[in-house]
């Protein structure tokens, strides 16, 4: 919502969240409408005993609840599309505020509440995430900025890699002190990457703004890994796409998680020929190839055991590139010499076969996340 919402040219002031209780909701509206013009809730709408929202509502804007017709034909609508019988709870979801503009929800039951007091907007949705993104694109964002006059949001994203947030703060203190004003360099780190983001409001700084990322763009130097708001798997699919290459996996301790992200991007089809999660060594033998002999001598998270998953993995999907991972999750069997956090990936590209060891943590779900995050990483560094 926020990100939506500052991409339409509006100033995101306060965030918050509360519990499920009247007072709580109250003091939130009021605080809310002393700081800002626009209130966005989300929850709380739904047909359960701990969704509250729509009565409070009724109470803070002096209303009552009416049933609306038009909204038990959309939710008899949904129903019959997914083959559901419709029951009283679900039927009580037409009850709305009398007061209210109702936006009919398209992918769900509870609708849109739209409402104005005193040159203020507030708008209840859903609290269902796909349903409030399906709200903010389709008609919170469209009727608002018929309303207001918002200037443009200007930006630019760079991902960057191999440097720390902090020693990157420090490396470009210069540009910042001498940014124009109105602009803002924001950090955005995680998964062991840090996006950068360059931004401005107004048509008018087009011209700087690209003046401005260019200079980043040449500071950034070795670091700068791709400049794209773009989630890295779709980075990592769109060039695998120009390149009219393709690509299978060999998963140990990630899990299958690296085929989760590139199959999450629509199209993945067209360069994601397949994958194998081999935890056991049993499993790296027989579906990778792996001789008994590496993992005899080297263990299951060395260089020479990821590059033969990564070779067998190319064998059996018959693919150009291959990405290997294996390690130890955790938070158990670390060892002295390879202690939890450690993991080793191997990217093959063509003729091109890079391996290298990271050393994440003790957390096991942040060494499974970095280990897919950092495996995209190291492809694409690879096919630059």
């Amino acid at each position: 919502m926020s990100r939506k919402m500052s991409g339409a040219g509006f100033d995101v002031v306060y965030i918050t969240s509360i519990k499920d209780s009247k007072e709580a909701i109250y003091t939130a509206i009021e605080d809310g409408f002393g700081r800002a013009d626009i209130l966005l809730i989300t929850g709380g709408n739904g047909p359960t005993k701990d969704d509250i929202t729509k009565n409070t509502l009724c109470d803070y804007f002096n209303d009552q609840l009416v049933f609306d017709n038009e909204v038990l034909k959309n939710i008899e609508a949904l129903f019959k599309d997914r083959n559901i019988a419709l029951n009283e709870l679900t039927r009580n979801q037409a009850f709305v505020p009398e007061r209210s503009t109702v936006i009919q929800n398209k992918v769900g039951t509870a609708p849109v509440l739209w409402f104005e007091k005193n040159g203020k907007i507030l708008i209840s949705m859903p609290g269902v995430p796909l349903e409030m993104r399906w709200a903010m694109k389709e008609e919170v964002i469209p009727r608002l900025t018929k309303m207001f006059q918002t200037k443009k949001f200007l930006k630019h994203v760079f991902y960057t890699q191999g440097i720390s947030e902090s020693a990157l703060a420090m490396h470009l203190n210069d540009f910042e002190e001498q940014l124009p004003n109105g602009f803002g360099l924001a950090y955005l780190p995680g998964g062991g990457i840090i996006r950068l983001r360059l931004s401005v409001k107004g048509d008018e700084y087009v011209a700087e703004m690209e003046k401005q990322a260019d200079k980043l763009k040449v500071l950034l130097g070795e670091y700068l890994l791709a400049e794209s708001e773009d989630p890295l798997q779709q980075l990592l699919g769109n060039t695998l796409k120009d390149k009219g290459m393709t690509i299978s996996l060999a998963e140990s301790c990630s899990g299958g998680y690296l085929s989760h992200l590139l199959t999450s991007t629509p199209g993945a089809s067209d360069y994601f020929k397949g994958g194998v999660v081999s935890y056991a060594n049993s499993a790296k033998m027989n579906l990778l190839n792996v001789k008994q002999a590496t993992l005899d001598n080297h263990g299951a998270v060395s260089h020479q055991v990821v590059e033969e998953m990564a070779k067998g993995a190319i064998e059996a999907f018959a693919t150009d590139c291959a990405i290997a991972v294996s390690g130890i999750a955790g938070p158990d069997g670390g060892t002295v010499q390879k202690p939890v956090g450690t993991v080793w990936i191997c990217t093959i590209c063509k003729d091109s076969v890079v391996s290298k060891k990271y050393m994440f943590g003790k957390s096991r779900e942040n060494n499974i996340r970095r280990s897919a995050v950092m495996a995209l990483v190291q492809m694409l560094r690879c096919m630059q």
